[in-house]
Protein backbone atom coordinates (compact mmCIF):
# COMPACT_ATOMS: atom_id res chain seq x y z
CA UNK A 1 0.00 0.00 0.00
CA UNK A 2 1.39 3.26 -0.93
CA UNK A 3 2.20 5.83 2.04
CA UNK A 4 -0.93 8.15 0.19
CA UNK A 5 -3.31 5.11 1.01
CA UNK A 6 -2.24 4.47 4.63
CA UNK A 7 -5.47 6.49 5.99
CA UNK A 8 -7.89 4.16 4.89
CA UNK A 9 -6.83 1.78 7.28
CA UNK A 10 -7.08 2.15 11.22
CA UNK A 11 -3.29 0.17 11.68
CA UNK A 12 -3.45 0.73 15.64
CA UNK A 13 -7.19 -1.19 15.18
CA UNK A 14 -5.59 -4.14 13.19
CA UNK A 15 -2.70 -4.67 16.34
CA UNK A 16 -5.30 -4.41 18.88
CA UNK A 17 -3.10 -1.26 20.33
CA UNK A 18 -3.85 2.24 21.36
CA UNK A 19 -2.45 5.42 19.44
CA UNK A 20 -0.14 5.96 22.51
CA UNK A 21 1.30 2.63 22.86
CA UNK A 22 4.72 2.51 22.56
CA UNK A 23 7.26 0.65 20.35
CA UNK A 24 7.53 -2.95 22.58
CA UNK A 25 3.94 -2.65 22.76
CA UNK A 26 3.55 -2.75 19.62
CA UNK A 27 6.17 -6.05 18.44
CA UNK A 28 4.48 -7.09 21.24
CA UNK A 29 1.57 -7.25 20.07
CA UNK A 30 2.21 -8.04 16.54
CA UNK A 31 4.44 -11.29 17.67
CA UNK A 32 1.42 -12.74 19.09
CA UNK A 33 -0.93 -12.13 16.10
CA UNK A 34 1.74 -13.12 13.52
CA UNK A 35 2.18 -16.47 15.24
CA UNK A 36 -1.31 -17.10 15.76
CA UNK A 37 -1.86 -16.61 12.25
CA UNK A 38 1.09 -17.85 10.19
CA UNK A 39 0.15 -19.83 7.39
CA UNK A 40 2.75 -22.51 8.53
CA UNK A 41 0.21 -22.69 11.75
CA UNK A 42 -2.90 -22.76 9.73
CA UNK A 43 -2.98 -24.78 6.49
CA UNK A 44 -5.72 -23.43 4.23
CA UNK A 45 -6.95 -21.43 6.10
CA UNK A 46 -7.02 -18.07 3.62
CA UNK A 47 -9.16 -15.87 6.57
CA UNK A 48 -5.83 -16.64 9.07
CA UNK A 49 -3.85 -15.80 6.04
CA UNK A 50 -5.46 -12.79 5.12
CA UNK A 51 -4.66 -11.27 8.96
CA UNK A 52 -1.52 -12.59 8.56
CA UNK A 53 -0.98 -9.98 5.81
CA UNK A 54 -3.38 -7.17 7.88
CA UNK A 55 -0.86 -7.25 10.80
CA UNK A 56 2.51 -7.67 8.84
CA UNK A 57 1.46 -4.43 6.95
CA UNK A 58 0.12 -2.50 10.19
CA UNK A 59 3.49 -3.37 11.98
CA UNK A 60 5.82 -2.61 8.71
CA UNK A 61 4.50 0.74 9.26
CA UNK A 62 3.80 1.40 12.73
CA UNK A 63 7.50 -0.25 13.87
CA UNK A 64 9.09 2.09 12.08
CA UNK A 65 9.22 5.84 13.92
CA UNK A 66 9.35 7.87 10.50
CA UNK A 67 6.83 5.59 9.10
CA UNK A 68 4.34 6.13 12.27
CA UNK A 69 4.91 9.89 12.43
CA UNK A 70 3.97 9.97 8.36
CA UNK A 71 0.96 7.54 9.22
CA UNK A 72 0.08 9.68 11.68
CA UNK A 73 -0.04 13.17 10.49
CA UNK A 74 -1.72 11.44 7.20
CA UNK A 75 -4.86 10.15 9.25
CA UNK A 76 -5.14 13.32 10.90
CA UNK A 77 -5.16 15.79 7.63
CA UNK A 78 -7.29 13.07 5.77
CA UNK A 79 -9.42 13.43 8.90
CA UNK A 80 -9.50 17.31 8.35
CA UNK A 81 -10.27 16.76 4.59
CA UNK A 82 -13.28 14.27 5.17
CA UNK A 83 -14.72 17.05 7.55
CA UNK A 84 -14.85 19.54 4.47
CA UNK A 85 -12.15 22.44 3.70
CA UNK A 86 -13.07 26.26 3.48
CA UNK A 87 -11.63 28.21 1.34
CA UNK A 88 -13.67 30.90 1.37
CA UNK A 89 -12.62 34.18 3.84
CA UNK A 90 -12.60 33.25 7.38
CA UNK A 91 -12.09 28.98 6.61
CA UNK A 92 -9.72 26.95 7.92
CA UNK A 93 -7.10 27.49 4.57
CA UNK A 94 -8.21 30.64 3.70
CA UNK A 95 -7.66 30.46 -0.13
CA UNK A 96 -8.86 32.99 -2.35
CA UNK A 97 -11.12 32.65 -5.35
CA UNK A 98 -9.09 31.68 -8.50
CA UNK A 99 -6.34 29.88 -6.18
CA UNK A 100 -5.82 26.01 -7.20
CA UNK A 101 -4.81 24.20 -4.27
CA UNK A 102 -3.40 20.31 -4.91
CA UNK A 103 -3.66 18.07 -2.41
CA UNK A 104 -1.09 15.97 -3.82
CA UNK A 105 1.44 18.82 -3.72
CA UNK A 106 1.25 18.81 0.41
CA UNK A 107 0.69 15.38 0.59
CA UNK A 108 3.74 14.67 -1.87
CA UNK A 109 5.69 17.69 0.41
CA UNK A 110 5.00 15.45 3.73
CA UNK A 111 5.27 12.14 2.73
CA UNK A 112 8.32 12.36 0.38
CA UNK A 113 6.63 12.56 -3.25
CA UNK A 114 8.23 15.09 -5.51
CA UNK A 115 8.06 15.37 -9.26
CA UNK A 116 6.49 12.52 -11.93
CA UNK A 117 3.76 14.98 -12.99
CA UNK A 118 2.51 13.63 -16.39
CA UNK A 119 0.82 15.47 -19.16
CA UNK A 120 -1.42 18.34 -17.91
CA UNK A 121 0.02 18.78 -14.57
CA UNK A 122 -1.10 15.17 -13.40
CA UNK A 123 0.96 13.24 -11.10
CA UNK A 124 2.04 9.75 -12.98
CA UNK A 125 1.06 6.35 -10.82
CA UNK A 126 4.84 5.47 -8.88
CA UNK A 127 3.88 2.04 -8.18
CA UNK A 128 4.30 0.62 -4.49
CA UNK A 129 6.76 -0.34 -2.50
CA UNK A 130 6.72 -3.80 -1.34
CA UNK A 131 5.78 -4.51 2.40
CA UNK A 132 8.65 -4.53 4.80
CA UNK A 133 8.18 -8.20 6.97
CA UNK A 134 9.53 -9.68 10.36
CA UNK A 135 9.95 -13.03 10.75
CA UNK A 136 11.60 -15.03 13.30
CA UNK A 137 13.71 -18.26 13.01
CA UNK A 138 15.62 -20.39 16.41
CA UNK A 139 19.44 -21.57 15.74
CA UNK A 140 21.66 -23.63 17.53
CA UNK A 141 24.63 -22.32 19.80
CA UNK A 142 27.26 -23.59 17.02
CA UNK A 143 25.16 -22.31 14.45
CA UNK A 144 25.01 -18.68 15.82
CA UNK A 145 29.29 -19.08 16.35
CA UNK A 146 30.35 -20.28 12.94
CA UNK A 147 27.26 -18.68 11.12
CA UNK A 148 24.49 -20.56 8.74
CA UNK A 149 22.20 -20.57 5.91
CA UNK A 150 18.59 -21.24 6.78
CA UNK A 151 15.95 -21.73 4.54
CA UNK A 152 12.55 -19.26 5.32
CA UNK A 153 8.94 -19.66 3.65
CA UNK A 154 7.71 -16.49 3.10
CA UNK A 155 4.07 -15.72 2.74
CA UNK A 156 3.48 -12.44 1.34
CA UNK A 157 1.36 -10.55 -2.14
CA UNK A 158 3.21 -11.26 -5.45
CA UNK A 159 1.79 -10.80 -9.09
CA UNK A 160 -1.16 -13.29 -9.45
CA UNK A 161 -0.03 -15.94 -11.36
CA UNK A 162 -2.67 -16.38 -13.39
CA UNK A 163 -3.15 -12.58 -15.24
CA UNK A 164 0.36 -11.93 -14.60
CA UNK A 165 -0.73 -8.70 -12.52
CA UNK A 166 -2.55 -7.34 -15.09
CA UNK A 167 -6.22 -8.23 -13.28
CA UNK A 168 -7.71 -9.17 -16.29
CA UNK A 169 -9.00 -12.57 -17.07
CA UNK A 170 -6.43 -14.09 -19.62
CA UNK A 171 -6.73 -13.29 -22.95
CA UNK A 172 -8.18 -10.07 -22.01
CA UNK A 173 -6.42 -6.56 -21.29
CA UNK A 174 -7.29 -3.50 -18.92
CA UNK A 175 -8.13 -0.40 -20.67
CA UNK A 176 -7.15 3.11 -20.00
CA UNK A 177 -9.32 4.95 -17.56
CA UNK A 178 -10.85 7.39 -19.85
CA UNK A 179 -11.60 9.54 -17.35
CA UNK A 180 -8.07 10.36 -15.82
CA UNK A 181 -6.53 9.57 -19.38
CA UNK A 182 -4.10 6.83 -17.53
CA UNK A 183 -2.93 9.12 -14.74
CA UNK A 184 -4.83 7.72 -12.12
CA UNK A 185 -4.96 11.13 -10.63
CA UNK A 186 -8.48 13.53 -11.29
CA UNK A 187 -8.74 17.27 -10.60
CA UNK A 188 -11.94 18.46 -8.89
CA UNK A 189 -13.09 21.37 -7.32
CA UNK A 190 -14.86 22.44 -3.55
CA UNK A 191 -17.40 25.16 -3.91
CA UNK A 192 -15.48 26.39 -6.96
CA UNK A 193 -12.85 28.14 -4.87
CA UNK A 194 -9.88 26.09 -5.18
CA UNK A 195 -8.99 22.88 -7.08
CA UNK A 196 -8.24 19.58 -5.80
CA UNK A 197 -6.24 16.75 -7.17
CA UNK A 198 -7.47 13.18 -5.90
CA UNK A 199 -7.33 9.42 -7.16
CA UNK A 200 -9.65 8.85 -9.62
CA UNK A 201 -12.77 7.80 -8.46
CA UNK A 202 -13.60 5.33 -11.82
CA UNK A 203 -9.91 3.56 -11.90
CA UNK A 204 -9.40 4.17 -7.55
CA UNK A 205 -5.83 5.44 -9.22
CA UNK A 206 -4.82 2.75 -10.88
CA UNK A 207 -5.23 4.48 -14.24
CA UNK A 208 -6.37 1.19 -16.27
CA UNK A 209 -9.75 -0.41 -16.20
CA UNK A 210 -10.60 -4.23 -15.85
CA UNK A 211 -13.80 -4.93 -17.53
CA UNK A 212 -13.25 -8.79 -17.79
CA UNK A 213 -11.43 -9.41 -13.98
CA UNK A 214 -9.68 -12.15 -13.62
CA UNK A 215 -11.23 -14.95 -11.60
CA UNK A 216 -8.43 -15.61 -9.68
CA UNK A 217 -7.42 -12.18 -8.34
CA UNK A 218 -10.96 -9.88 -9.00
CA UNK A 219 -9.14 -7.75 -10.73
CA UNK A 220 -6.69 -6.60 -7.92
CA UNK A 221 -3.65 -7.75 -10.01
CA UNK A 222 -2.27 -9.21 -6.68
CA UNK A 223 -2.32 -12.47 -5.14
CA UNK A 224 -0.59 -14.19 -2.14
CA UNK A 225 2.30 -15.94 -2.88
CA UNK A 226 4.74 -17.93 -0.78
CA UNK A 227 8.46 -18.85 -1.37
CA UNK A 228 11.58 -20.44 0.50
CA UNK A 229 14.67 -17.87 0.43
CA UNK A 230 18.09 -18.49 1.50
CA UNK A 231 19.58 -16.19 4.21
CA UNK A 232 22.73 -16.06 5.22
CA UNK A 233 22.60 -15.59 9.23
CA UNK A 234 26.68 -14.35 9.89
CA UNK A 235 28.72 -15.54 12.26
CA UNK A 236 28.60 -14.11 15.64
CA UNK A 237 24.74 -13.36 16.07
CA UNK A 238 24.03 -12.60 19.18
CA UNK A 239 20.46 -14.24 20.46
CA UNK A 240 17.40 -11.58 20.22
CA UNK A 241 19.62 -9.61 17.39
CA UNK A 242 17.41 -7.89 14.22
CA UNK A 243 18.83 -8.68 10.83
CA UNK A 244 18.18 -6.68 7.87
CA UNK A 245 18.07 -8.56 4.66
CA UNK A 246 17.31 -5.60 2.12
CA UNK A 247 15.26 -6.11 -0.72
CA UNK A 248 13.89 -9.58 0.87
CA UNK A 249 10.55 -8.86 1.67
CA UNK A 250 7.66 -8.00 0.09
CA UNK A 251 6.99 -7.75 -3.79
CA UNK A 252 6.81 -4.09 -5.43
CA UNK A 253 4.21 -3.04 -7.79
CA UNK A 254 6.03 -1.65 -10.92
CA UNK A 255 8.31 0.56 -10.68
CA UNK A 256 8.97 0.34 -6.97
CA UNK A 257 11.82 -1.44 -5.10
CA UNK A 258 10.87 -4.74 -2.99
CA UNK A 259 10.88 -4.44 0.78
CA UNK A 260 12.79 -5.37 3.15
CA UNK A 261 12.97 -8.13 5.30
CA UNK A 262 14.22 -8.08 9.15
CA UNK A 263 14.63 -11.65 10.47
CA UNK A 264 14.65 -12.03 14.69
CA UNK A 265 16.88 -14.51 15.69
CA UNK A 266 16.87 -16.83 18.69
CA UNK A 267 19.93 -18.46 19.92
CA UNK A 268 19.38 -22.25 22.02
CA UNK A 269 21.43 -22.91 24.66
CA UNK A 270 24.28 -24.65 25.00
CA UNK A 271 24.97 -27.87 27.21
CA UNK A 272 28.28 -27.28 28.44
CA UNK A 273 29.29 -23.41 26.24
CA UNK A 274 28.47 -19.95 26.84
CA UNK A 275 28.89 -16.48 25.09
CA UNK A 276 30.05 -13.94 26.98
CA UNK A 277 30.68 -10.74 24.16
CA UNK A 278 32.85 -12.45 21.51
CA UNK A 279 34.35 -14.92 23.69
CA UNK A 280 32.65 -18.08 24.81
CA UNK A 281 32.71 -19.69 28.69
CA UNK A 282 32.70 -22.76 29.95
CA UNK A 283 33.10 -24.57 33.44
CA UNK A 284 35.24 -26.92 34.17
CA UNK A 285 34.93 -29.15 37.32
CA UNK A 286 38.38 -30.17 38.83
CA UNK A 287 39.29 -32.23 41.97
CA UNK A 288 40.50 -31.21 44.70
CA UNK A 289 43.98 -32.59 45.01
CA UNK A 290 44.22 -30.68 41.32
CA UNK A 291 43.56 -27.23 42.86
CA UNK A 292 45.77 -27.81 46.17
CA UNK A 293 48.64 -29.02 44.21
CA UNK A 294 48.18 -28.10 40.62
CA UNK A 295 47.75 -29.86 37.51
CA UNK A 296 47.40 -29.75 33.74
CA UNK A 297 43.91 -30.21 32.46
CA UNK A 298 42.12 -30.77 28.84
CA UNK A 299 39.71 -28.65 28.67
CA UNK A 300 37.27 -28.70 25.22
CA UNK A 301 36.27 -26.47 22.53
CA UNK A 302 33.40 -25.45 20.62
CA UNK A 303 34.51 -26.72 16.81
CA UNK A 304 38.16 -28.08 17.74
CA UNK A 305 40.23 -30.40 19.47
CA UNK A 306 40.66 -29.87 23.06
CA UNK A 307 43.00 -27.15 25.03
CA UNK A 308 45.62 -28.26 27.84
CA UNK A 309 44.94 -25.60 30.40
CA UNK A 310 47.81 -25.45 33.47
CA UNK A 311 46.08 -24.68 36.73
CA UNK A 312 48.50 -23.66 38.95
CA UNK A 313 49.21 -25.14 43.19
CA UNK A 314 46.46 -23.27 44.98
CA UNK A 315 43.80 -22.73 42.63
CA UNK A 316 40.51 -21.15 44.15
CA UNK A 317 37.56 -22.27 43.01
CA UNK A 318 35.94 -20.10 40.24
CA UNK A 319 39.09 -18.71 39.19
CA UNK A 320 38.97 -18.23 35.49
CA UNK A 321 41.67 -18.61 32.92
CA UNK A 322 41.65 -17.62 29.28
CA UNK A 323 42.46 -19.91 25.74
CA UNK A 324 43.73 -17.44 23.53
CA UNK A 325 41.46 -17.62 19.98
CA UNK A 326 39.33 -20.35 20.99
CA UNK A 327 35.76 -18.06 21.35
CA UNK A 328 33.63 -16.83 18.79
CA UNK A 329 34.28 -15.51 15.56
CA UNK A 330 34.67 -11.46 15.69
CA UNK A 331 33.60 -9.22 12.96
CA UNK A 332 35.94 -6.28 11.67
CA UNK A 333 34.57 -3.45 9.63
CA UNK A 334 32.24 -4.46 6.32
CA UNK A 335 31.65 -7.79 8.18
CA UNK A 336 34.90 -9.37 7.33
CA UNK A 337 36.42 -12.02 9.79
CA UNK A 338 38.58 -9.69 12.31
CA UNK A 339 39.68 -12.98 14.30
CA UNK A 340 38.48 -14.95 17.41
CA UNK A 341 37.34 -14.48 20.85
CA UNK A 342 38.97 -16.09 23.53
CA UNK A 343 37.64 -19.20 25.66
CA UNK A 344 36.96 -18.36 29.40
CA UNK A 345 37.78 -21.67 31.11
CA UNK A 346 36.46 -21.51 34.87
CA UNK A 347 37.40 -24.15 37.60
CA UNK A 348 34.93 -25.72 39.87
CA UNK A 349 36.47 -27.52 42.80
CA UNK A 350 34.65 -30.67 43.50
CA UNK A 351 34.47 -31.57 47.37
CA UNK A 352 33.51 -35.37 46.92
CA UNK A 353 30.10 -36.49 48.54
CA UNK A 354 31.47 -39.82 50.01
CA UNK A 355 34.98 -40.63 51.20
CA UNK A 356 36.39 -43.89 51.18
CA UNK A 357 38.69 -45.32 53.95
CA UNK A 358 42.13 -44.69 52.71
CA UNK A 359 40.81 -40.84 51.14
CA UNK A 360 39.28 -40.06 54.53
CA UNK A 361 42.39 -41.12 55.99
CA UNK A 362 43.96 -38.68 53.71
CA UNK A 363 41.73 -35.82 54.36
CA UNK A 364 42.47 -35.93 58.14
CA UNK A 365 46.21 -36.32 58.02
CA UNK A 366 45.58 -32.87 55.97
CA UNK A 367 43.87 -31.42 59.18
CA UNK A 368 46.09 -32.42 61.61
CA UNK A 369 48.57 -30.51 59.19
CA UNK A 370 46.63 -27.42 58.95
CA UNK A 371 46.96 -27.30 62.60
CA UNK A 372 44.86 -25.05 64.61
CA UNK A 373 44.65 -22.55 60.91
CA UNK A 374 41.16 -20.36 61.06
CA UNK A 375 40.33 -19.48 57.45
CA UNK A 376 37.72 -17.03 58.58
CA UNK A 377 39.52 -15.25 61.20
CA UNK A 378 39.73 -12.40 58.94
CA UNK A 379 36.01 -12.55 58.00
CA UNK A 380 35.41 -12.59 61.73
CA UNK A 381 37.54 -10.06 62.26
CA UNK A 382 35.82 -7.51 59.69
CA UNK A 383 32.50 -8.35 60.87
CA UNK A 384 33.01 -7.58 64.43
Amino acid sequence: MASSDWASKDFYKTLGVSKTASQAEIKKAYRKLARDNHPDSNPGNKAAEERFKEVSEAYGVLSSPEKRKEYDEQRTLFGQFRGGFQGAPGGGFGAGPGVDFDLSDLLGGIFGGGGGRGRGGRRAPQGRRGDDIETEATITFQQAVEGATLPLRMTSDDACPTCHGTGARPGTVPKVCPKCQGSGMQTGTSGGVFAMTEPCDQCRGRGMIVEDPCATCHGSGRAPSSRTLQVRVPAGVKDGQRIRLKGKGGRGEGPAPDGDLYLVVHVEKHKVFGRKGDHLTITVPVAFDEAALGATISVPTLDGPPVSIKIPPGTPSGRTFRAKGKGAPIKGSAGKNGGRGDLLVTVDVQVPPELDDEARAAVEALRAARGTDDPRATLMEEAR
